[in-house]
């Protein structure tokens, strides 16, 4: 009898986790078509082919599978458990002893190893994906380009613009793409250098781009003139659509270069919110995988047994948008009333852990 404990452990695992990756290949099957058919629509622009959809769109599938692995963690777990109840296997494996906190242990157990593989994959893989996929939509505007080290470098006529990072900006209605650290090279018509630029922040309002902190220097034929003003207008036809889909977005970033990003916005006394957000999300995704695994269980003992697939399924999409619904308001909540994002994060994860453990104490009665 030393050897049912683990026999059950692992039929409960096989069929759990069985079923969250058939859940999890249709989820992410869905989601490439449709990011597939989105790219299709800029085939032709610039130097953007079909290669170049196909392979953007490739790139990107280690960032989709991150993202839809808590859904289909949660989904795959009700089916998988619902097909026991239904078949009355965890009857049977009640009435040999294994108690609902043993089923939980091998619920949360076979989804460990898939769960620390996504963290991986959200570190290394989907950030490397990321970068690649966004240098291959480059080639829709010929005049711009993505570098890592260097920023974002775009072109109109004879003057380049870099900038080291940006994001876009909202206070109330109005809404803006804010670059800073950036740097403006003019030349003349003989490719010589004309003017170097180095501009605080540049914000792209209507009418134009309206250039903050501005230290200009000109080289002429025997002389080089500095300036400096403090605002200026900047006529300018440069995409903001293109750029803003071009600088750096702390959701394909890794946990070493948000808490970088995070400090180095503190010390300048810059808004990080944009960027805690995502990072402590990074580090509560494992909990959330995993809390609302657990939560779902009790279900399993009493509404899956009589129920079908589609009944399982839509409890499934349920709980998920519940619980995706409740994490997003807790963390704008957060956000507006500025406490800690490490409160925001696990407050939905106890909500939910605690009506488990009511319904798991009222269905034991």
């Amino acid at each position: 009898m030393k050897h049912w404990p683990r026999l059950h452990d692992t039929y409960i695992a096989r069929t759990v986790v069985t079923s969250v990756l058939m859940v999890w290949a249709v989820l992410v099957g869905l989601d490439v078509v449709l990011a597939f058919a989105g790219e299709v629509g800029d085939i032709g622009k610039g130097a953007y082919t079909a290669n170049h959809a196909i392979a953007a769109t490739g790139l990107s599938i280690p960032w989709r599978i991150y993202n839809l692995f808590p859904t289909a963690a949660v989904i795959g777990a009700l089916l998988g458990l619902g097909q026991l109840a239904a078949s009355s296997e965890l009857t049977a494996l009640r009435a040999l002893g294994l108690s609902r906190r043993r089923l939980g242990a091998s619920v949360a157990l076979s989804l460990a190893l898939l769960t620390g593989l996504m963290v991986i994959n959200g570190e290394v893989l989907a950030p490397w994906g990321d970068e690649r996929s966004q240098a291959l939509r480059s080639a829709r505007n010929p005049d711009m380009v993505v570098s890592k080290y260097s920023g974002l470098w775009a072109r109109e006529g004879d003057m380049f613009l870099n900038a080291r990072s940006g994001e876009q900006r909202q206070r109330g209605t109005d809404r803006w793409l804010e670059l800073r650290g950036v740097r403006l090279f003019q030349f003349d018509a003989d490719g010589r250098l004309r003017s170097i630029a180095n501009v605080e922040r540049a914000e792209h309002r209507p009418g134009g781009w309206l250039l903050r902190g501005v230290e200009r220097t000109r080289f002429q034929d025997k002389a080089v003139t500095r300036e400096r003003v403090p605002e200026e207008r900047w006529d300018s036809h440069l995409d903001e659509s293109a750029l803003a889909s071009s600088v750096t977005k702390p959701d394909y970033m890794g946990s070493g270069e948000l808490a970088q990003s995070i400090e180095y916005r503190k010390r300048n006394n810059l808004d990080a919110s944009e960027f805690e957000t995502v990072y402590w999300g990074r580090w509560f995704y494992p909990v959330n995988v995993l809390a609302l695994c657990l939560a779902a269980i009790p279900f399993a003992f009493g509404s899956l047994r009589s129920g079908g697939y589609g009944k399982r399924l839509f409890i499934g999409i349920v709980f998920a948008l519940g619980f995706y619904l409740l994490q997003r308001m807790s963390v704008q909540v957060a956000g507006v009333f500025h406490f800690d994002y490490r409160i925001a994060y696990a407050m939905p994860p106890i909500i939910m852990l605690a009506v488990s453990f009511l319904m798991f104490r009222r269905r034991s009665r």
